[in-house]
């Protein structure tokens, strides 16, 4: 009898032995939600210059597409469609375009023909106990109208539903007439 209860003993310490392990381990496993502030992130990805033709008329022309990464940790991005088509003035992706001019870098003002649009980024939301947002936005921007080659860049920001607006991002410089992509770096 005084065996069989000290083998016992053994695999009762043991066990014991694992249990603590697993434990640690559960709770090491366990972390809580992640956390990032509500004011959305934004960075950079490329911008991509080709030839398309304009899907109302038909005429050439040339797009370029925007790409960039987004974060969003209260997860209140994007808007709902405007009950009147053309009628809601609500923006929440803002461009500004920057030409060169006798060498030095100008912002292009309303009157100008490559002057950008603001845009809406479609509603969005996060499905879970995690509220964060995130993915990659593509704008495509059509040009129907360049006379000569401009060398141009885009600042860009978005705004959530919450008012939080993102840092402001930068592109390339690229060649407007040269087809072609440019990254970061």
């Amino acid at each position: 009898m005084i065996f069989v209860a000290k083998a016992i003993c053994k695999e009762m310490k043991y066990s014991i032995i694992i249990l603590v392990i697993a434990a640690v381990f559960m709770m090491v496993a366990c972390e809580g939600p992640e956390s990032l502030p509500p004011e959305p992130r934004i960075e950079f990805r490329s911008i991509n210059q080709y030839d398309t033709t304009d899907f109302y008329l038909g005429f050439p022309a040339k797009a370029v597409k925007i790409s960039f990464y987004f974060e969003d940790g209260d997860g209140d991005l994007g808007l709902d469609p405007p009950l009147t088509p053309g009628i809601d003035p609500s923006s929440n992706l803002f461009l500004k375009l920057y030409r060169k001019t006798n060498g030095v870098f100008e912002l292009v003002g309303p009157g100008d023909d490559l002057y950008p649009s603001e845009y809406r980024i479609p509603f969005l939301e996060a499905g879970g106990q995690n509220k964060i947002l995130r993915g990659t936005i593509d704008v495509t921007l059509i040009y129907l109208f360049f006379d000569t080659p401009d060398s141009l860049y885009y600042e860009f920001w978005i705004r959530d539903r919450g008012g939080h607006e993102s840092n402001t991002e930068e592109t390339c410089t690229f060649l407007l007439g040269e087809n072609g992509a440019c990254t970061p770096g």
